[in-house]
């Protein structure tokens, strides 16, 4: 078996980047950009106020001393005309600061009398001037090539005034859930010996959250003929097939067997961690082949391990883009661990890590509550409350 990290820099240096295309920015969200976004002009273009008031020439402003009312200014609609020593224009927040205005003062410090504005004591020292290029010029880089387009970098790509955007192709991806006991959801408890096959809804949302598209969700029993075809119409449509499953050594263990009649070529085939050692991953026809165990907590652990940094590496991205570890403290015991790396699920409480009493790998019902994986190394000695741990958030972006 081979380390964690050494599965991870032979993921991370035989997968390559999917193909570009442009899309119209409203369909953008949660892509992830293949060309850096630059600002087509400057933001703001001219200057604008700050805060609603009046525009003023300060030199010719005193407190007490009554201004002539121009006009009004409001954003997107300027005010046309210039203005002089002791005028002023009424202007609302974001409005373009007239010609010869270089203030504004806020309207809490203003008395209206007809047509003039009188300003108390007190309006400075701010002059509640946003001056032209203060957010960013024209040219400027505001999103890198890589950079996932999340609800602020949407904010960012608009204001760059682009109409559309150039991004990775979205990830196809296919799972197949493989075992004769599997039943679709709704259906398990009308058959002896069948469980609801649980795990494929787990893996396609955490796909779907690191940008990739469902193509196909199946299951399939334990006959390799009919997993053999199964296997080829999800390697025709996909550029994934995640198949949980079979990854044992058994003679109903066939995740692996399925795709060898399509020339599956491994890149790794068990790694040294727990849960999830069985996790493999391959070539067949020229896409990519995730197996992961069929245990539900096996498989979450090993998909936000092993498939967020796939998925990750098609997009674009790097392993440190999609697996951001922290130091956090523990706010409960955790015990020694054995002699294998592990990830422990843990619960953020009381501002700290408590490690879930339920650690067995077919656990379900405490997956809901696990919003963390602590990494252990081989061997690591018991640690007390208040320790602190490299944490991983078990759902991307967290």
């Amino acid at each position: 078996m081979i380390t964690f990290d050494e599965a991870l820099a032979l993921l991370e240096s035989v997968v390559r980047t999917l193909g570009a295309e442009a899309v119209p920015l409203a369909g953008a969200a949660g892509r992830v950009l293949a060309a850096r976004i630059t600002a087509r002009s400057d933001s703001p273009r001219v200057p604008v106020a700050a805060m609603d008031g009046y525009a003023v020439l300060d030199a010719s402003t005193r407190p007490g001393e009554s201004l002539m009312v121009i006009g009004e200014a409001r954003a997107g609609a300027a005010f046309s005309g210039l203005l002089g020593a002791g005028e002023a224009v009424r202007i609302f927040t974001g409005a373009a600061l007239p010609i010869g205005a270089d203030r504004c003062i806020m309207q809490e410090y203003a008395q209206r009398e007809g047509d003039g504005v009188r300003f108390a004591e007190g309006y400075g020292p701010g002059w509640h001037v946003r001056t032209a290029a203060s957010d960013f010029a024209a040219g400027d880089v505001l999103l890198e090539a890589g950079a996932r387009l999340g609800a602020r970098a949407m904010v960012a790509a608009a204001a760059a005034d682009l109409a559309q955007v150039t991004v990775i192709r979205r990830p196809q991806v296919a799972i197949i859930a493989t075992g004769d006991e599997l039943a679709v959801p709704g259906a398990a408890y009308l058959h002896s010996g069948r469980v609801p096959e649980s795990v494929s809804f787990g893996v396609a949302a955490m796909a779907e959250q690191a940008g990739a598209r469902i193509v196909r969700q199946a299951i399939g029993g334990d006959c390799l003929p009919d997993l053999e075809k199964l296997a080829g119409a999800a390697l025709a449509e996909a550029d994934l097939v995640i198949v949980t499953g079979g990854a044992s050594v058994g003679e109903h263990d066939l995740a692996k067997p399925m795709f060898e009649c399509h020339g599956l070529d491994l890149v790794f085939s068990k790694v040294a961690i727990k849960p999830g050692k069985p996790v493999w991953l391959g070539l067949a026809q020229g896409k990519w082949v995730l197996g992961l165990p069929g245990n539900p907590t096996s498989a979450m652990v090993t998909a936000r391990l092993f498939l967020t940094p796939l998925l990750g590496a098609l997009q674009g991205q790097s392993i440190r883009d999609v697996l951001r570890w922290r130091r956090l403290p523990l706010a409960a015991p955790l015990p020694a661990n054995g002699g294998r790396e592990s990830f422990v699920r843990a619960a953020w409480e009381n501002e700290g890590l408590v490690p879930l009493t339920n650690q067995d790998s077919g656990a379900q019902g405490p997956l809901a509550r696990a919003d963390w994986l602590i990494r252990r190394a081989p061997d690591a000695p018991a640690l007390a409350a208040g320790a602190s741990v490299s944490a991983l958030a078990f759902e991307q972006g967290g």
